[in-house]
């Protein structure tokens, strides 16, 4: 069973060869990085890795779906730049895809911070995947190529394309959680609080489920590297 792991970036030159080489790390048979126009140095150096680089139009559904579209795996993992797998996370896909009953999942998460509020978020992550199968971005979605295939991939929309394919992946099956972990970056939750981070992406999807345009959520989401 050929794992790709297909990693979206745009200008992260300081995250970008840790994140090939963490994501080799964890089993996989293929690393595909997909620029969308990048200002920085993040082309450059992905290029100089063990790495299958490809440039695309900005925005993260789309740079999936592109990546997704030149991988040449039998499952695909979806990895944020800023999150890194356990080194026997393809090996816990592949034992898990066994069951042929099971088609995409993702992993239980490691927020990089010791406060309790961290537990307390990943513990939360977890169960709205159990309980509402929606995975988001940080928690590695991994899926056979057939079935992404047959979800019809990322909406391409400006945000919340994790919480649409979940939505969508939803009427055919139910995910399964890996013990991973998927390691997380706590960048963001640092920059902003953990409280008020948390809150805020609350809205977000609270919005978005009311029916919010996603154009108009974006413009309320800061991009990490703004």
């Amino acid at each position: 069973m050929k794992i790709s792991i297909v990693i979206p970036v745009i200008n992260e030159a300081g995250q970008i060869r840790l994140a090939i080489s963490r994501a080799w790390a964890s089993g996989a048979d293929q690393v595909v990085v997909v620029d969308g126009g990048s200002s920085d140095q993040t082309p450059a150096i992905a290029a100089a890795e063990n790495c299958l680089l490809i440039e695309s139009r900005p925005g993260r559904a789309t740079q999936l779906n592109r990546g997704a579209a030149e991988s040449s795996g039998d499952v695909f993992v979806f990895l944020h730049a800023d999150n890194w797998l356990a080194t026997d996370a393809c090996n816990q896909i592949r034992s898990a895809l066994e069951d042929r009953q099971i088609h995409f999942g993702a992993f239980r998460q490691k927020i990089e911070g010791e406060d309790r509020i961290y537990r307390w978020i990943e513990t939360g992550n977890e169960l709205r995947v159990k309980w509402q199968g929606l995975i988001y971005g940080d928690q590695a979605l991994f899926i056979r190529s057939e079935m992404f295939e047959r979800a019809g991939g990322f909406p391409e929309i400006e945000l919340m394309e994790d919480f649409a394919i979940s939505q969508r992946l939803c009427k055919l099956g139910r995910p399964v959680v890996l013990a991973g972990p998927t390691f997380v970056n706590a960048r963001r939750w640092k920059d902003t609080g953990p409280v008020r981070q948390t809150l805020r992406n609350w809205c977000l999807s609270f919005a978005y489920r009311l029916g919010a345009s996603p154009v108009w959520l974006a413009a309320r989401y800061r991009r990490h590297d703004q």
